[in-house]
């Protein structure tokens, strides 16, 4: 998958509902993700983290290790979860359940 809005969009659908505007002119692009309850991140991504694929994963990474930690999961399993998803879909487990 080479298209990075269809990445961004992957990597937290279907837990959470994904919007992606551009924000900037230069081409930034505010992620906003939301739910039943309304907005739960917005995050801009510059055109630089979007068109790089490592630092795609990144951002993406950290946006998902910042909403486990809002939901009350441990980052160390977060991170370790993390670290274990090399390829593919990058999935938490119940990374959009709030307890």
């Amino acid at each position: 998958m080479n298209n990075p809005f269809d990445q961004i969009s992957a990597a937290f659908a279907p837990e959470y509902r994904v919007n992606l505007s551009i924000e900037r002119l230069d081409g930034s692009i505010m992620l906003t993700l939301s739910d039943d309850s309304g907005v739960v991140a917005k995050r801009l991504i510059s055109q630089a983290q979007r068109n790089e694929p490592t630092r795609l994963r990144r951002v993406i990474d950290s946006i998902r290790l910042g909403l486990a930690i809002e939901l009350g999961q441990n980052p160390v399993e977060v991170l370790a979860a993390l670290a274990r998803s090399q390829h593919g879909e990058r999935r938490l487990p119940n990374a959009g359940v709030a307890n």
